[in-house]
């Protein structure tokens, strides 16, 4: 499933291409027929993202409101010279499956297999903002609220990055990421974990989340653990970018050696370094005088 940094370049993406402007919408698949007819025609007044939600907004307070799930994608093209007895220039074909697609002045997008693309209304798009905790990607989150939860769970502070309720936009790849460059045992209760270490975490995902959105890309390696600083070759991984733990399973850890380890929580991979996460002592109680 995309991470956040993915669902804001769309955003971006949408408005660079389409906003402000009138949008021919069609649902070559059907499934979207009626919301794509409801708004054919009209402005894309703005795009904007929240965690892993994408909202396209229309005049009247109407929003279309997609979550790609696992297989959800979309596809953008320019115009380009038709081969027919007019001439002239239009979109692409249309290409397998499309719920939606959305048709400018000079440019185009279809989104293939989305979990969810439908036209919401205002109080609609609020109960989704509602429920989902601070993107780190937004202007206007508040990392105190997602503080406010991890501090009074038991749960793993690895589990509780992915619930999308206490923090929105973070994925298995920020995840195990974040931890690891925090130093933090991923099992620890979030109830355990030190508001100084929170407030630098959440620094942490704002700037490498802001990356990701520039260069389309999960880079986590400070500047002396990058392939050219250690003298090793790049990582080869269809999610690119070069990362310490995620998907390095029992390579040695770029900072200590240690076989980097993987297991099962909450239903997704974490990997992790069992040195550089070490887990937390327990404190001893004091002697009795």
């Amino acid at each position: 499933m995309p991470e956040g940094h993915t669902i804001h370049r769309l955003a971006n993406e949408h408005a660079r291409r389409f906003a402000g402007r009138p949008v021919a919408l069609s649902s070559p698949q059907g499934r979207f027929s009626d919301g794509a007819a409801l708004l054919d025609g009209q402005e894309l007044v703005g795009a904007e993202a929240h965690g892993k939600h994408l909202f396209l907004e229309f005049p009247g307070e109407q929003w279309i409101h997609v979550h790609l799930g696992l297989a959800g994608v979309f596809r953008f093209g320019e115009f380009a010279e038709v081969e027919d007895p007019a001439g002239g220039v239009g979109p692409g074909p249309v290409v397998g499956v499309v719920r939606l697609r959305i048709v400018g002045e000079d440019a185009w997008s279809d989104l293939r297999g989305p979990n969810t693309c439908r036209v919401v209304t205002r109080a609609e798009k609020d109960t989704v903002h509602a429920r989902l905790g601070p993107d780190p990607l937004r202007p206007d989150a508040d990392p105190a609220l997602a503080w406010a939860r991890i501090q009074r769970s038991a749960k793993p502070i690895a589990e509780l990055l992915m619930d999308q309720r206490v923090l929105a936009g973070v994925g298995n790849v920020y995840r195990a990421e974040a931890l690891f460059r925090a130093g933090l045992d991923p099992h620890r209760e979030g109830r355990l974990v030190k508001r100084a270490t929170w407030d630098a975490m959440w620094a942490d995902l704002v700037e490498l989340m802001a990356e990701g959105v520039r260069l389309n890309r999960i880079d986590t390696v400070r500047p002396e653990h990058t392939p050219e600083a250690m003298g090793r070759p790049p990582r080869k991984d269809d999610h690119g970018g070069e990362v310490y733990v995620y998907r390095r399973t029992g390579m040695p850890c770029l900072v200590c050696g240690t076989e980097v380890r993987i297991e099962g929580l909450a239903g997704r991979n974490l990997f992790w370094c069992p040195t550089c996460q070490r887990k937390a002592r327990a404190r001893r109680k004091p002697r009795a005088a």
